[in-house]
């Protein structure tokens, strides 16, 4: 599955809100995730533009991987999401197994969102574009607009996530991960 995402620095949340409102999104979801991110042993994903992380939404547990950035336009790239059982227990064994298997900790991100759902076309299907309000501890408040789509529906689901960016007035996009952000915040490019 391709997630096609674009980030945008938040200096109006409020103005983007009411014309997100006005195209008819609703809020699905508030709340705090906490991402861990891993680097490989056998090669540096920084170089590779790769991404492995362990995110905790609550209880719940996932393993994700980001594969290379796709185009300049947007963040699509590959993703695959692994759900895990909830609970710290399994939260500390997938830690637990990446480190034996040689993954190296890179950083934490924390953030609060707030996901608004908004139907859109895409071809011949109705898609759901999530766009998510961020709060991001040491790095700052961003909007993502962030659709999936199959690989055949990538150049319509480009034009799609890139249509709402105008249609909410979202300029000057954000190509860095909120990870790339907090690592330069941090001093530890």
């Amino acid at each position: 599955m391709l997630e096609v995402e674009l980030k945008y620095p938040a200096p109006d949340r409020d103005a983007v809100l009411l014309k997100l409102l006005a195209l008819g999104a609703e809020l699905s979801e508030e709340r705090t995730d906490i991402d861990h991110y891993f680097n490989a042993p056998d090669r540096d994903f920084k170089k590779s533009d790769e991404a492995l992380r362990i995110r905790r939404i609550g209880k719940g547990n996932w393993f994700t991987y980001k594969g290379p950035k796709r185009d300049a336009e947007t963040k699509t790239r590959t993703e695959i999401e692994v759900r895990l059982r909830d609970g710290d227990a399994i939260e500390c064994n997938a830690e637990s197994l990446l480190l034996a298997l040689g993954y190296r900790p890179v950083g934490v991100v924390h953030k609060q969102r707030a996901i608004y759902e908004l139907d859109r076309p895409v071809g011949g299907r109705m898609g759901t574009l999530e766009v998510c309000f961020d709060d991001v501890e040491r790095v700052g408040s961003f909007i993502e607009l962030e659709l999936l789509a199959e690989e055949a529906e990538y150049e319509l689901a480009k034009g799609t996530v890139l249509g709402v960016a105008v249609e909410l007035g979202l300029t000057n996009p954000e190509r860095r991960s909120y990870l790339e952000m907090l690592l330069k915040a941090e001093g530890k490019e």
